[in-house]
């Protein structure tokens, strides 16, 4: 059981390290709803953008399912979408052995960015958005390093094929800018995004049994 207070909020997505950081400033979303959508990258599409526009419609997706069901028709829709590149290369979510393989070898001894497109859609149907950028770099990883962390497995669904807080973490040598948006959910900007939809986050510091008005 979460301490964090159960608000009006529709969190669309399936990820446990999103819902994980929302509780971590307070934020219980009262439901959870996955957006089933496809994610391929658009022909000569950018990271920033893929990243934008795959948030945005996740929101506009499930807001369309909450306005259809009375108990959720209140509800604030939270919709977020994580994407890693090497210049302008999007790195996949890797499935497979071979393709974690191939982003180690991109990522290994290099710098690569990592953008979260963020998106709140409103019961009256407006939307905003932001996107956030991190820049990481790896340290050359030897044959060993990498065979080693594509034996534990961590990489299976992640973006770029590896987790910044699980084993992964013990290859970065710089980060610039939010390390929880590496993870999948930066929190100032989410924290504001939420406050300017009326979902007032300090204040349930003050009092856990509030929800907004």
């Amino acid at each position: 059981m979460s301490d964090a207070a159960q608000v009006p909020l529709i969190l669309a997505s399936a990820s446990p390290r999103r819902l994980a950081l929302l509780q971590q400033i307070g934020v219980d979303p009262r439901h959870l709803i996955p957006a089933d959508l496809d994610e391929t990258p658009l022909r000569g599409e950018s990271p920033r953008a893929l990243a934008t526009r795959l948030a945005r419609s996740k929101a506009r997706a499930v807001r369309e399912q909450a306005n259809g069901q009375p108990e959720l028709a209140d509800c604030v829709v939270l919709a977020a979408d994580t994407v890693v590149a090497v210049g302008r290369r999007i790195l996949p979510k890797a499935e497979t052995i071979d393709q974690a393989e191939a982003c180690l070898g991109l990522l290994s001894g290099r710098g690569h960015r990592v953008y979260t497109g963020l998106a709140v859609a409103l019961p009256g149907g407006s939307l905003r958005h932001k996107i956030v950028e991190t820049r990481v770099r790896f340290k050359k990883l030897s044959r060993q390093e990498g065979d080693d962390y594509l034996a534990s497995g961590e990489w299976r669904g992640k973006a770029g094929g590896y987790a910044i807080q699980g084993l992964a973490g013990a290859f970065v040598v710089k980060l610039t800018g939010s390390y929880p948006n590496v993870v999948g959910l930066p929190l100032y900007e989410t924290a504001s995004l939420l406050s300017g939809a009326g979902i007032d986050v300090r204040a349930l510091w003050r009092d856990p049994l509030r929800l907004p008005a």
